[in-house]
């Protein structure tokens, strides 16, 4: 049996991506047996709509969301996978010091992992959910 995953490990995952760095992530909790992750992204200026309205622009919303919905099919088969597709459907805006992204497995095939995921902002009012489509095939 192989040893439980921390948010450390996780972190050290995302890190080996500069893109991912950028985003400067967090990871909150790791749950393998509800196949499970959360983490918070952070605001900065180069995510914001407009400059000064401290809302979030879609784009990095949607690299967020399919972030963390990847991760949760990575803590189940160790290792990251590949997007086949994935949506958005954004709420309301999404404003305030982070965001945080909650990623749960629906359902984890022998070929693909679909995968259910909500963003609330730092007031826990849910902004946006996403649902990913990734290869259940370790990559």
């Amino acid at each position: 049996m192989s040893e439980a995953l921390t948010t450390e490990t996780v972190a050290a995952w995302l890190a080996r991506s500069p893109f991912i760095s950028f985003m400067n992530l967090t990871v909150e909790a790791v749950d393998e047996k509800a196949q499970s992750v959360t983490m918070t992204m952070p605001m900065r200026p180069e995510f914001e709509r407009s400059a000064g309205t401290g809302q979030f622009h879609g784009g990095p919303i949607a690299s967020f969301i399919d972030t963390v919905g990847d991760y949760a099919v990575a803590i189940v088969l160790k290792s990251g996978v590949p997007t086949i597709n994935f949506r958005v459907d954004y709420l309301r805006p999404s404003v305030g010091s982070f965001l945080r992204g909650t990623a749960t497995v629906r359902r984890l095939g022998r070929t693909v992992a679909v995968v259910d995921i909500d963003v609330t902002d730092d007031q826990g009012r849910l902004c946006a959910i996403g649902r990913g489509t990734y290869s259940a095939q370790a990559g």
